[in-house]
């Protein structure tokens, strides 16, 4: 299956308190996150690469020009820089990456700067799922014994997706929700365009959030997949530098990526 790898990393990153660093430049086991992020996306063979970059953005830059540049490593054609220089949120970042996947005929896979732990084998799979299913896009999700921080899926009777609300925009009952969406998605590079041209800014943040592209695909009918993982560190992302120490000494998972 053709696919394309979009790499959010141009966030402000707030709560790391230093707002003179690039967030996905933070070290885990002397490796930048987002270098992390960048090597799955080619051992899982991405046609393209988009990374897409805002706050600070020249450390970023530099770094993956000089690590995955030059003769020796072909695989830097696959690379490309989306701008965000304004950020207004997740799905305004996908927006930015038209000039690349406007016309690609394949799925695209999002993936953020700051989720480190996240392996292959798990993202092959996730794949999978959504090709055997035939889902027009799909989502990671896991259950979290605290998931404060997340937005929050919401199922029918049944068990099957309906949507995903941000947290800020949740009502009591579904903070209850210990089912949170990972941020990491798998959608036809069609129909996801489609959906951001109707992303609007009426939420708690005054964002265009991505997250409501899945409203959209509801809405026209397209099936819809949330393949839930059991290990939640895999998906669990850098926002604070105690988040950063913690997962320092997670070792042995870190040895698997």
């Amino acid at each position: 299956m053709k696919t394309a790898t979009v790499i959010l990393a141009a966030g402000k990153g707030k709560r790391m308190k230093n707002p003179e660093k690039s967030k996905v430049m933070y070290e885990l086991a002397g490796k930048p996150l987002i270098e992390y992020v960048v090597n799955l996306a080619l051992k899982i063979k991405s046609e393209k690469i988009i990374i897409v970059v805002g706050h600070q953005k020249k450390s970023v830059l530099e770094f993956i020009n000089k690590k995955f540049n030059g003769k020796e490593n072909p695989e830097f054609k696959k690379i490309y820089f989306a701008h965000q220089d304004k950020q207004l949120g997740t799905g305004h970042a996908v927006i930015k990456t038209k000039k690349y996947l406007g016309n690609y005929k394949g799925i695209v896979l999002i993936l953020s700067g700051d989720v480190p732990l996240l392996r292959e084998k798990t993202l092959n799979k996730f794949i999978e799922y959504h090709r055997e299913n035939k889902f027009r896009a799909s989502l990671i999700s896991a259950v979290m014994d605290n998931p404060s921080g997340y937005g929050r899926i919401i199922r029918d009777s049944q068990k099957n997706f309906t949507d995903i609300k941000e947290e800020k925009d949740t009502s009591e009952k579904q903070k209850k929700i210990k089912e949170i969406n990972s941020g990491i998605y798998l959608t036809d590079s069609k129909i996801l365009f489609e959906a951001l041209k109707t992303l609007r800014k009426d939420n708690a943040q005054k964002e265009y959030y991505l997250t409501d592209v899945f409203k959209y695909f509801r809405k026209n009918g397209y099936k819809i997949g949330a393949f839930r993982i059991k290990d939640r560190n895999e998906i669990s992302g850098i926002n604070t530098l105690e988040q950063l120490v913690l997962m320092q000494k997670q070792s042995g998972k870190i040895k698997q990526i």
